[in-house]
């Protein structure tokens, strides 16, 4: 699919938020400002990223393709799964390996990742509309079983599938339609209510928004099932009114958008390393935009050539920027002997 300035910006942003939000994560307790951006940012950060991994699976289903992207999300979840439990050790967290198939952290969402584009082999086949509809009551229901959790990343895995599948089946034209005037100026209220919200009802569980958690744990065993209709609302209307405000231009930072797998895998080593070194605090708002340009920092170093380079094989299972960069430095060297 060719690419597309709007796409690239709005992964962008996206990814810039998913470090972002991790970092402002160990200051939320406490504090309301912190708790209320954090809890914000997470009401649609996720699911629009998800959004747009559903957009791009237009050529998923077939076996050969099933094949590439177990090679692609499989293979380097495996090995950041051991690294990541060797890194924890290293920076003393002191974690263990509880099982393979129970994600480290962020890695959740490439094992997830596998497991929606299998379930689209089969809701592909399903209208549209009724395929969202049942992909929505089976995230509901997951909420209800105790066992459905990380392991596995089944309960995510259930729970964001319906972002997924509206992804694949929407269509660039039904995506620009959310960037008209109007929609505009709705989208500005809805983030502000949105927010307000959440900084007057500080008891609202950010784990809503996380998807990993049974209602009993969550602290509603009963009405459970209402609150993430709710949340799924709430997620769809952010996503469209942050979609609204991503600008179509060809930026010089644009093409950063099209780096978000690195930035995702490799940011944790660092997120990890700042709250085991208790590097940073928030006393000021100017400290928030401190760690604003830290995330901002981090995005641009995980993006950059050499960081490409040297993690290519780890996370793509491919050399081909190593057998570039080794082909300009043998070409280098004997121009030089020329």
């Amino acid at each position: 699919m060719k690419r597309d300035a709007f796409f690239d910006n709005a992964k962008l942003v996206l990814i810039f938020l998913v470090v972002f939000g991790h970092i402002i994560q160990p200051f939320t307790d406490g504090s309301r400002p912190m708790y209320t951006l954090y809890t914000w940012i997470y009401t649609f950060h996720m699911p629009a990223f998800i959004f747009l991994a559903g957009f791009f699976a237009k050529g998923s289903g077939e076996k050969d393709y099933i094949l590439q992207l177990a090679k692609k999300l499989i293979l380097p979840y495996l090995i950041f799964q051991l690294v990541y439990t060797g890194y924890y050790f290293f920076i003393g967290k002191g974690a263990t390996l509880s099982g393979i198939f129970y994600p480290h952290w962020s890695l959740w969402f490439l094992f997830s990742l596998f497991c929606w584009h299998i379930l689209l082999y089969w809701f592909k086949k399903i209208p549209p509309f009724l395929g969202v509809a049942i992909a929505v009551q089976i995230g509901v229901l997951v909420g209800y079983f105790n066992d459905i959790g990380h392991h596995f990343s089944l309960s995510r895995t259930f729970v964001f599938f319906p972002f997924f599948l509206a992804g694949y089946w929407l269509t660039k034209e039904h995506v620009h339609k959310w960037r008209t005037r109007r929609v505009k100026e709705a989208s500005l209220v809805v983030m502000a209510v949105v927010a307000s919200v959440i900084a007057l009802f500080p008891e609202f569980s950010s784990g809503w928004l996380l998807g990993s958690k049974s209602y009993e744990v969550l602290g509603s065993p009963e009405m459970g099932g209402v609150f993430r209709l709710g949340v799924y609302v709430l997620a769809a209307v952010m996503t469209i009114s942050v979609f609204a405000w991503v600008p179509n231009t060809q930026y010089r930072l644009t093409y950063l958008g099209g780096r978000t797998l690195y930035v995702y895998l490799l940011h944790g080593f660092f997120i990890q390393f700042f709250r085991q070194a208790d590097w940073f605090k928030v006393d000021h708002v100017f400290d928030v935009l401190g760690l604003a340009i830290v995330a901002a920092s981090i995005v641009y170093v995980l993006s950059s050539g050499i960081i490409r380079t040297l993690t290519q094989p780890f996370i793509e299972g491919r050399i081909q920027l190593l057998k570039k960069w080794w082909h300009r430095v043998n070409h280098k060297d004997s121009s030089f002997q020329s």
